[in-house]
C-alpha cells in the first residue's frame, strides 16, 4: 500500500511530522482500520481499485443427476484389490468423472468412469433410495471470491510512529499475490500451473486518499 499512499503522504507529510509520537501512533491506528474496511468492502462487491468488476470465474457446466443408485467394482487405492463401491446419487462432469455419495466412505467421492472394473446391480435396500438431488460440491466456489481472504483472520493491518501496513498473513499471502498481479499457480498439488486474471486485492482508490485526508485533518484539528 506504500505506493498508493505516496500522494498522502506528500501533501501531509509536515502535518504528520508535527504530531507527537503518540498522535501519530493514533492517527496511523484509524487510517489502517479505516482502509482495511475499504479494502474488505470493495473485495466483496468484487471490484478492482478503478471500479472495474473483477473478472469471473470460468463456469462449469451444470452435472446431469443420476437417479435412483450406482454399484460397480473399482481398483481401491493403489491399484491393488478391488472394492465395491454403492452410490446413492451421483453426477457426471468434465473428462467422464463421476461424482456421488460413496455410502461405505461416508461421503462424497469421484471415480473415473474408465476406470470402472465391472457393474453391479444395486442391493435391494439400496435401491431408489438416492433420487434426491445431489449438492453439487463446490457451492461456496460461487459465492463472492475472496470471502475469506478478506476476513480479519488473514487480511491484517500494522502500526509504527512512521505509518502503517496492510497486507494477507500466512501461506494465503502466497494466493493473494498471485491474483493481485495475475500469475501462473497450480489450483491444486498434482495439476498444471494455469494462469489466473489479475483481481488487485489491495489498492486505495482515490475516495480511499480523500477519506484518510479528511481523517489527518479531523485528528489535527483535535490535537
Amino acid at each position: 500500500m506504500t505506493d498508493d499512499l505516496a500522494e498522502v503522504e506528500r501533501i501531509a507529510g509536515a502535518l504528520i511530522r508535527s504530531l507527537s509520537s503518540g498522535d501519530r501512533r493514533t492517527l496511523m491506528r484509524r487510517m489502517a482500520r479505516d482502509l482495511v474496511q475499504s479494502q474488505r468492502a470493495r473485495i466483496a462487491a468484487q471490484r478492482q481499485p478503478d471500479g472495474a468488476p473483477f473478472e469471473a470465474r470460468k463456469q462449469k457446466p451444470a452435472p446431469v443427476s443420476g437417479r435412483g443408485a450406482a454399484c460397480f467394482l473399482y481398483p481401491s487405492d493403489g491399484g491393488g484389490e478391488l472394492r465395491r463401491v454403492i452410490m446413492k446419487s451421483f453426477t457426471w462432469g468434465n473428462g467422464r468423472m463421476m461424482t456421488g455419495f460413496d455410502i461405505e466412505a461416508g461421503g462424497i467421492r469421484s471415480f473415473e468412469f474408465d476406470k470402472i472394473v465391472k457393474w453391479l446391480p444395486v442391493p435391494e435396500e439400496y435401491r431408489n433410495a438416492g433420487g434426491s438431488s445431489l449438492r453439487r460440491r463446490g457451492g461456496l466456489r460461487r459465492r463472492a471470491m475472496f470471502r475469506r481472504l478478506a476476513s480479519g483472520k488473514f487480511l491484517r493491518t500494522g502500526i509504527d510512529e512512521q505509518g502503517f501496513w496492510i497486507g494477507f498473513s500466512g501461506k494465503v499471502s502466497q494466493i493473494a499475490g498471485v491474483h493481485q498481479y495475475g500469475l501462473r499457480d497450480k489450483p491444486s498439488l498434482r495439476a498444471q500451473a494455469v494462469s489466473y486474471p489479475r483481481r488487485e486485492l489491495l489498492g486505495a482508490t482515490a475516495a480511499d486518499r480523500d477519506r484518510l485526508l479528511d481523517l489527518l485533518y479531523a485528528h489535527v484539528a483535535e490535537a
